[in-house]
């Protein structure tokens, strides 16, 4: 079996490197998010939120008026970084396993 590698480079429009942009902005945002509200939740409270728990509140996040960005992109990316900041982290029994 001969092991092969492949490099891509493509340049987006402004308009794609803005949306580009945007979602990991997101991603970015959910991740940090995801981590704080389960960090308060266990230290403050002494519960430990699932991912269920979590992905239910950041539905209600996105209803909120200073998050409603959040809707503007496509949900899949940032709900993996949801799964990887509830601590299920599922690269490590492979990507085929996400989904």
């Amino acid at each position: 079996m001969t092991k092969r590698a492949y490099k891509y480079r493509f340049y987006p429009t402004p308009e794609q490197a803005h949306n580009l942009a945007c979602t990991f902005g997101c991603c970015r945002f959910v991740y940090n998010w995801g981590l704080s509200t389960s960090k308060v939740s266990y230290f403050q409270h002494g519960v430990k939120m699932n991912h269920n728990s979590l992905s239910q509140a950041l539905t209600a996040l996105k209803k909120e008026e200073g998050t409603a960005w959040l809707s503007e992109v496509s949900s899949v990316p940032y709900s993996v970084s949801l799964w990887i900041s509830s601590g299920r982290v599922p690269y490590r029994k492979g990507v085929s396993q996400v989904v």
